[in-house]
């Protein structure tokens, strides 16, 4: 298993961690993802360490709090094996101060997830989302007062728009305080708005990315092809809720693509899927999920696979949407604005 720096830190990880989401199935929403429980989720751990996948994602809010706890279950034992990152932002009860990035609410969300997880500290903690009502320099001095107290190692951030991150980035080097090393975002070949401002931004600052969704919320797993009725699977079974929409012949057009890439380098679509999103810049590892061990294994072969600059061209050039303003009226001044990729 290839490992890579995971941003600017001296952390090196696996390219590939496995995702929690289907853990526990607690409430309808989570329900369409999955519901593993511990005696699964303990065999799926133990294919993942054995390919030298060593990296958990997990939240607080998934399936409110039950998929922490089964994950902490399954590495009981042999929590020295793993790295774990767990978030913390969205409603965890019906208070006002049970949400958001407020000492008050952070505090109790990192000793929570510790208690659920079965662990002493957090290898990586991300804010799940930005919080507008509350100071930056408040969110980022309690994260920096738990990693003083060795409660959470590194800092990251997920679902953040550009200049949040950046004054994010700025507040902590004003300070003194933690830096967030690591950017959790949506990326694929569905959906690859993060090229637009978040990429050059990972570049310039040194952020590593951490995928999430690389399958399109479950639509470039194959089960999806032009002409073909809907294979069971996460998008069929209302998966795609609150996901991004995306259009039937744009998706018809990039599963086309993938699926002759498949045929050509002898692995499936969703490898083809995962194995494009490694050759970009700032990735550092994907989050993959799996509902039982014949999808897992499946994901895993992805790190097999070597697109060839012809194959990676083309999936670029059937993928590729006009941007949002000012991104599109930038595209004409890559001589004095250059991008990491094109878009």
């Amino acid at each position: 298993m290839e490992n890579r720096q995971f941003g600017r830190s001296g952390l090196h990880v696996p390219v590939l961690s496995f995702g929690t989401g289907t853990f526990g199935g607690t409430n309808a929403f989570f329900q369409r993802w999955g519901a593993t429980d511990a005696a699964q989720a303990t065999r799926l751990v133990d294919i993942c360490l054995e390919a030298g996948v060593t990296f958990f994602d997990t939240a607080d809010i998934y399936s409110e709090g039950e998929a922490e706890r089964i994950l902490g279950q399954a590495l009981a034992g042999r929590r020295d094996k793993a790295l774990v990152a767990t978030k913390a932002t969205f409603p965890m009860g019906p208070g006002p101060n049970d949400r958001g990035s407020s000492r008050h609410h952070l505090l109790r969300a990192c000793e929570d997830s510790l208690r659920r997880l079965g662990t002493d500290y957090i290898d990586v903690y991300f804010m799940h989302g930005f919080d507008g009502r509350t100071p930056v320099e408040e969110a980022l001095r309690t994260l920096d007062d738990l990693i003083r107290a060795g409660k959470i190692r590194y800092i990251g951030c997920s679902n953040f728009s550009g200049w949040q991150v950046m004054k994010s980035l700025a507040v902590s080097e004003k300070y003194g305080l933690g830096r967030y090393v690591a950017y959790q975002g949506n990326y694929s070949l569905v959906g690859r708005d993060y090229e637009w401002e978040l990429m050059p931004l990972a570049v310039d600052q040194g952020l590593g990315l951490m995928v999430w969704s690389p399958l399109g919320w479950g639509r470039l797993t194959g089960k999806i092809r032009r002409g073909q009725p809907m294979g069971e699977g996460r998008i069929k079974s209302g998966g795609a809720e609150k996901g991004p929409p995306v259009d039937d012949a744009f998706l018809y057009d990039v599963v086309d693509v993938l699926d002759a890439v498949a045929g050509e380098t002898g692995g499936t679509v969703a490898q083809v899927a995962l194995a494009w999103l490694l050759t970009r810049p700032t990735v550092c590892n994907i989050v993959v999920g799996a509902r039982d061990e014949a999808q897992l294994r499946q994901n895993l072969g992805a790190v097999e696979l070597r697109l060839t600059p012809d194959q990676i061209g083309r999936l670029d050039a059937v993928s590729r949407r006009t941007p949002a303003y000012p991104y599109w009226h930038q595209m004409g001044s890559d001589d004095i604005n250059p991008k990491p990729v094109a878009w």
